[in-house]
């Protein structure tokens, strides 16, 4: 039976570091990298050291380093531990993230939006607004030669089906889905996603 091999990080190693914060409880994720600039070890530090939260958070990062070094696919951890929801939870400031229903769902959407391919992340849904918009196909405007006659533009007809008639959000400090990246709307006290029924922790 063959055993798994531990890949080990070069005892000097290049690393990234990210500022966060989740509704006031701030932190650091350090990514320590391999040569070829692949994520092979987590550090989650929390603000308040000591506390159970950051005890929590560095054997968890722990156990993340040594799945990176046994060679488990970033995607499929992506795949497995974001969106996992409980407290502290909130918005982040955060472009790329928005909402964030965890801790542990802000780290791994932050690992996959900088350690994944495009295809990856198109595959888990983690879109940005400006990817979605690239995207999207433009409309090309040509200019008719003055000599030939221009039509006139067709008439636009009202359609009658409410189904079809997208709710214009009247809030605007309304935050993007966080699956999705769509504009939420106002839910009663929370917001909820009209494209895919993603809420910002309403029941």
């Amino acid at each position: 039976m063959n055993r798994p091999q531990r890949r080990r990080l070069p005892d000097t190693r290049n690393s990234k570091t990210h500022k966060f914060s989740i509704e006031g409880h701030e932190g650091y994720i350090t990514v320590g990298l391999f040569d070829d600039g692949a994520p092979g070890e987590l550090f989650v530090t929390m603000a308040k050291e000591g506390s159970t939260l950051s005890g929590m958070m560095d054997a968890f990062a722990t156990s993340v380093s040594l799945l990176f070094q046994y060679g488990v696919p970033l995607a499929h951890m992506v795949d497995k531990f974001s969106h996992m929801r409980f407290e502290p939870s909130g918005w982040t400031g955060n472009p790329q993230i928005g909402m964030a229903k965890s801790i542990v769902d802000y780290v791994f959407r932050w690992l996959g939006h900088n350690f994944l391919s495009a295809a990856d992340r198109a595959a888990l849904g983690l879109v940005t607004h400006s990817e979605i918009a690239d995207a999207t196909p433009q409309l090309e405007l040509i200019r008719p030669d003055r000599n030939e006659p221009v039509e006139p533009a067709p008439k636009m007809v009202a359609s009658a089906e409410p189904s079809t008639v997208r709710r214009m959000n009247s809030t605007p400090d309304a935050p993007p889905c966080p699956r999705c990246g769509w504009l939420t709307v106002r839910n009663g006290t929370c917001h909820k996603c009209e494209n895919c029924g993603e809420t910002t922790g309403c029941s």
